[in-house]
C-alpha cells in the first residue's frame, strides 16, 4: 500500500513498552512487530498472543509415534509368525521399547517442525524497523499505519514513554 508508513518507537524499559503496546491495542491499532533484548512473557500477553500451539503438535507427534510403534511391531509379528514355544505372538512388554522410541522420535521431529513453522522461519532479508540497540538494551515497537493516522500513533507512543519515534516508508 502506497500511503502506509512505518513508525518505530524506542523504549528504554519493558514496562513502558508494555504500556505502549496496550495503548496501541486499546486504540484498535495492532503493532506490526515488537523487538526485545530478552524474552518477555508480559509483553507477549500484552500483544494478545495465547499459548503456543507447538505443545499440541508435539503431543500429536508423540501419539503418532506410539501408534506407529504398535502398528509396526504387531504387524511384523503377524506377518512373520515365529514359533515362540507357546507364548503369545503379540506380546506387549517387548513392544513397549519401540513404541517409546518412536514416540520420542516423532514428538521431537514434530516439535522442531512446529516451532519452525510457527515462528515463521526462515526470515531472509533485512527486517524493517530493526535497530541494533533493540538487541542489546532497548525495546522497539513497529507500527504500520496510513499516513493520516501517523500523528495519532506517534502521540500514543510518546505518551506511553517512547524515547523517540521515527518514520520508515513501507
Amino acid at each position: 500500500m502506497s500511503g502506509d508508513i512505518e513508525l518505530v518507537g524506542s523504549f528504554a524499559d519493558e514496562h513502558e513498552c508494555i504500556h505502549g503496546v496496550e495503548a496501541l491495542r486499546g486504540s484498535k491499532i495492532q503493532p506490526a512487530r515488537v523487538f526485545t533484548p530478552f524474552p518477555s512473557e508480559h509483553l507477549t500477553e500484552a500483544l494478545g498472543y495465547g499459548r503456543s500451539p507447538v505443545r499440541k503438535i508435539v503431543l500429536a507427534g508423540g501419539i503418532t509415534g506410539v501408534l506407529t510403534g504398535i502398528a509396526l511391531t504387531v504387524g511384523t509379528s503377524w506377518e512373520w509368525n515365529l514359533i515362540v514355544g507357546g507364548k503369545p505372538v503379540v506380546s506387549i512388554p517387548p513392544f513397549i521399547i519401540i513404541c517409546f522410541e518412536l514416540m520420542i522420535l516423532f514428538g521431537g521431529i514434530s516439535g522442531l517442525l512446529g516451532f519452525i513453522f510457527n515462528a515463521g522461519l526462515p526470515e531472509v532479508g533485512e527486517i524493517e524497523g530493526y535497530n541494533e540497540r533493540f538487541g542489546s538494551d532497548r525495546f522497539g515497537v513497529v507500527v504500520r499505519c496510513p499516513e493520516s493516522d501517523s500523528g495519532r500513533v506517534e502521540a500514543l507512543l510518546k505518551e506511553a514513554g517512547a524515547e523517540n519515534v521515527y518514520r520508515e516508508s513501507a
